[in-house]
């Protein structure tokens, strides 16, 4: 797989698919990599060309000191653009990811066509939880969170009828470096969106965009979907039956939802 040497970091990625057709940044959740998007290959490689990337920290990307923050992950996807050398392109971006789109939205709407916002918020958890989660992993590695990690992440139906996506899923999240988890971690503790008044304050984007939500989504909610769609003029809202992931537990109705809008 290709890597790129930007300004401060390696980062990991996939460029696949006709040079002739236009591109969607598929960005990472907290704890994955970007074989998060698996589901999605097969359904887009006919109409679009998908760069997958991992996220600083996780995969097989740098892992720099931390805390990071939104802006700083935000910005490695744009020096990213920048290293192959593409103009204006479609974003997807899931939980962490998803923040990162709105960052994008708001600071870089002309490097965008359409961003879709996946299982986020405008302020996904409070400082407590994200500090302890972080100490946990420090003193006991990611197998500590693994087994709450995969309970967020999908339902219990599917967990029960698919055990081996549920082993791959976690054997995605132990390989995580447990420095880069914390790292993005902190970027995401410290990311809020809500205030009108901040400079990441997403009223502004003015990029059409997707907000997708998962139905039994307990950590980024529907409730949290919809007060982005009512922050962002013109944005449209697709609930799929599914939890955190739903571009896995819900792929089929997902890759349709995304796929009929970007072609909108």
């Amino acid at each position: 797989m290709p890597f790129a040497n930007l300004r401060d970091i390696r980062v990991h990625y996939d460029l696949t698919g006709s040079p002739d057709l236009p591109v969607l940044v598929l960005s990472n959740s907290l704890g994955t990599d970007f074989t998060m998007w698996d589901a999605q290959c097969d359904a887009f490689s006919k109409s679009i060309r998908l760069l997958r990337v991992d996220t600083r920290g996780h995969g097989q990307s740098s892992v720099t000191p931390g805390p990071y923050s939104i802006e700083q992950l935000a910005k490695d996807v744009l020096e990213l653009l920048d290293f192959l050398q593409l103009g204006r392109v479609y974003f997807c971006g899931l939980s962490m990811g998803g923040m990162i789109g709105m960052w994008l939205g708001a600071h870089a709407p002309e490097r965008f066509h359409k961003i879709v916002l996946c299982n986020t918020a405008m302020k996904i958890g409070n400082p407590e939880g994200w500090n302890a989660r972080t100490e946990n992993v420090r003193r006991n590695g990611m197998q500590s969170i693994a087994a709450s990690v995969l309970g967020i992440w999908f339902t219990p139906a599917f967990r029960a009828e698919f055990p081996d996506k549920m082993r791959s899923a976690e054997k995605m999240l132990v390989s995580t470096p447990s420095d880069g988890y914390i790292a993005c971690c902190g970027a995401i503790r410290d990311a809020d969106f809500r205030e009108e008044t901040s400079s990441h304050s997403i009223s502004s984007l003015r990029v059409p965009t997707l907000v997708v939500a998962g139905s039994q989504d307990s950590v980024t909610t529907p409730a949290d979907g919809r007060a982005i769609v009512d922050r962002i003029p013109g944005a449209q809202y697709v609930e799929l039956q599914a939890a955190h992931l739903s571009n896995i537990g819900a792929a089929s109705a997902f890759n349709m939802a995304v796929g009929d809008f970007l072609k909108a």
